[in-house]
């Protein structure tokens, strides 16, 4: 973001020169209650290293201002007047995760002390600069994360981390109940931080809703929610009182709140959130009033929306104003000592930038994406488990599912399914029956009817180590919570250069054609949201043996290759036995056991007939199975090419199932427009086929209807009959 404005360009020159004329003055605003160090237990020297902290952040801020009139920063958003936080990160541990806002810069100065070899200044002028050297994101994204210091970098933070770390809370239990491991030690508490706006996103109510309905039931969650309260978002005020209107009563969370400005305040009540999460595993919510100084961020001119008394009235307000004058009646600093630090921060960041922006940028394509798909780890499946059926060896998918579902959860003690309806009930077409039963409430949760929070429970499980197994009850009920596959589980290796990954398997009931339930909302049959996210793997099976295979290689992708994946299962093939006449069983499959596993791009085929290739999926299978039982009951004209994937399709194995058909038919059960018969058609172009033998059969741009009219806008038995018919009869 270019600054287009002088007036926004002006702001930080005003508000550093406020701050050298109290320096000169040694005239200092008053904190609301004057604590002194020994009523709050804070040490002299831990006082100025805090402000220190505080003003290594604020320069931070005007370089970035600097930097990016130059073209040489690129994003300026920044944690002026929020630099109190950094008495949180001394009230916590380092070996506490922190899921961080992005005006946190100097708490995560302040941890980094707690940690030998940081360099948090050159690491977030790195980060500023886009050089592919930043520890972070590798120059993707300027973020506040890190590794050691256990902050996965959040992007934009609009609340849409608050899910996660709800559930990265609950791992903390789950590990304990499970005999011990993960990633953070046992006794850590969750810190998640955000802005009064982003409090009021509906996926910020439904995580602390998630919070509260946890907590209220007794459930273990050692969280501390940090609501920063600037009292704007962006231009809009937040009505004053609100949030603490909204949390003071809350069910299952503490209130606790402190003035930001003061950093005592702020260091007691961190230490009074970190006892009752810690040691009493409660949720914490910790209000802290602070203030924006500048814009909300980059060519934002906060004059155009707030006069010039309210900016004055908040610039007084500086929490470096507050801290320099605890130091002064303290007797921890002169105001000679406090003018040198400053100075001395001030040369040492603007030094360090002038080296960091000549550190090299991302230059290819291929740099860029390097951390898309993450890295491998070991596999933890248990050898010699899982290798008994219980159930009898054949039958429809949701048999076979279930089937597979215990194998996987008796083999890998650390998956741990989550859904609603899903235990008790054994969901709503009784494809996890019994399992609860079987493994305990604990790894076969029973979640709250939020899809938000569903997602967000297994992307803070995967970051403790855990393999997560979501599901969502219908596909329609995803499109309300998208946005925590694609701006949170499928980023996160992304932009932390492959360093932080949350894999996780999520189990979608979904499509068209199913009886009983009707209607848009349960049979849905849009997937494009899902298609086009960068690094997430999709699979639907088209019959229960593949969804045995699919399943149990999705499980081996997330535990050993960390993917996410989602394994979208045809509803209406669920409890399908029959093929052609009742009592067939045709659509029964063997239950082909634990170590079958259909890899990604990896295609099934029926036939082998040159006169026409039907490439297809999920239900598109089964109907043309029934098609070619009518046309050509011995594959000798015919040859079906099952996607199985779709996405990560292997276009060159798409090509030779198809090579030597006289003619392709692509049926696609989704919309004409957007749908994956798009990208087939495109790959077979690519690759040489000629346009005049691709056709494409596929559902109409429709919601689905409810009762008899269903079915009327999708691909039927009859009417890939008659294409068949039309295109066989020119070969």
């Amino acid at each position: 973001m270019a600054t287009s404005s002088s007036s926004s360009s002006r702001e930080p020159l005003l508000l550093e020169q406020r701050f050298l004329d109290a320096l000169d003055q040694d005239h200092w605003p008053v904190t609301e209650r004057d604590w002194s160090l020994d009523e709050v237990a804070l040490t002299p020297e831990a006082l100025a290293e805090l402000f220190e902290s505080q003003l290594m952040s604020r320069h931070l801020d005007l370089q970035a201002r600097r930097l990016q009139a130059r073209g040489e920063a690129f994003y300026t958003i920044g944690s002026a007047g929020h630099e109190g936080n950094a008495a949180i990160a001394r009230a916590l541990r380092p070996t506490d995760p922190a899921f961080l806002h992005y005006r946190d810069a100097a708490l995560l100065i302040e941890r980094s002390r707690q940690v030998p070899g940081q360099t948090p200044l050159w690491d977030l002028l790195l980060s500023f600069a886009a050089s592919r050297d930043d520890p972070v994101s590798g120059g993707r994204h300027k973020v506040l994360g890190s590794k050691s210091l256990k902050v996965p970098p959040q992007t934009s933070t609009i609340a849409s981390h608050l899910p996660k770390a709800v559930g990265a809370a609950h791992s903390l239990g789950l590990w304990r109940r499970l005999g011990g491991g993960g990633e953070w030690p046992a006794d850590s508490l969750v810190l998640c931080s955000f802005g009064d706006a982003s409090f009021n996103h509906s996926t910020a109510q439904g995580a602390l809703n998630a919070a509260g309905w946890a907590a209220y039931q007794g459930a273990p969650l050692p969280l501390v929610m940090v609501c920063e309260d600037n009292g704007i978002g962006i231009s809009t005020p937040t009505p004053a009182g609100w949030v603490e209107a909204s949390m003071r009563a809350r069910p299952g969370f503490h209130y606790l709140a402190c003035d930001g400005l003061d950093l005592l305040d702020t260091w007691r009540a961190a230490q009074e959130a970190e006892v009752i999460a810690r040691l009493h595993k409660q949720p914490v919510f910790l209000h802290l009033r602070c203030v924006r100084l500048f814009g909300h961020a980059g060519s934002d001119a906060q004059q155009a929306y707030l006069s010039a008394s309210r900016i004055s009235a908040d610039e007084a307000r500086d929490p470096l104003l507050f801290s320099a004058g605890l130091l002064r009646r303290h007797g921890v600093l002169s105001r000679d000592e406090i003018t040198a630090l400053y100075r001395q921060v001030d040369e040492r960041v603007a030094r360090l930038a002038e080296e960091a922006i000549r550190r090299p940028k991302l230059e290819s394509a291929r740099e860029v994406m390097a951390s898309i798909v993450p890295p491998s780890r070991p596999g933890r499946r248990l050898s010699g488990r899982g290798e008994v059926n219980l159930e009898p060896a054949s039958g429809p998918m949701a048999k076979l599912i279930n089937q597979a579902l215990q194998r996987l959860m008796d083999s890998h003690p650390h998956l741990v399914m989550a859904g609603q309806d899903i235990g008790r009930k054994g969901g709503v077409y009784g494809v996890t029956q019994r399992l609860q039963g079987r493994f305990g409430p604990h790894r076969v949760i029973d979640t709250l009817l939020d899809e938000q929070s569903i997602l967000g429970l297994g992307i803070g499980l995967a970051h403790n180590g855990l393999v997560p197994l979501l599901e969502i009850q219908f596909l329609a009920y995803l499109h309300n919570a998208e946005d925590q596959l694609r701006g949170e589980a499928a980023t996160l290796s992304f932009f932390s250069a492959g360093q932080y990954t949350n894999p996780m398997v999520v189990r979608i009931a979904g499509l068209g054609y199913q009886k009983g339930f009707g209607g848009h909302f349960h049979n849905d049959n849009a997937i494009a949201v899902l298609r086009d996210i960068p690094g997430l793997l999709v699979a639907c099976p088209s019959n229960g043996a593949d969804a045995v295979g699919l399943l149990q290689e999705a499980v081996r992708l997330a535990d050993e290759a960390q993917r996410v994946v989602v394994i979208i299962e045809p509803i209406a093939l669920y409890h399908t036995r029959d093929l052609l006449e009742q009592g067939d069983d045709g659509w029964c499959f063997p239950d082909p056991g634990p170590e079958h596993r259909l890899s990604p791009g990896e295609t099934g085929q029926w036939g082998e007939g040159v006169g026409l290739a039907i490439v297809t999926y999920g239900n598109g299978v089964y109907l043309a199975r029934q098609a070619a039982a009518e046309l050509d009951p011995g594959g000798q004209r015919l040859r079906i090419v099952d996607l199985r994937w779709l996405t990560g399709i292997d276009h060159d194995a798409v090509c030779r199932a198809a090579a030597g058909c006289h003619r392709v038919l692509i049926v696609d059960e989704c919309r004409r427009s957007g749908s994956l018969s798009e990208e087939l058609v495109t790959g077979l172009v690519e690759r040489g086929v000629a346009s005049e033998r691709l056709h494409r059969l596929t559902a109409e741009d429709s919601f689905i209807p409810l009762g008899p009219a269903a079915t009327l806008t999708l691909p039927s038995r009859s009417q890939i009959v008659e294409r068949v018919r039309e295109l066989l009869a020119g070969v």
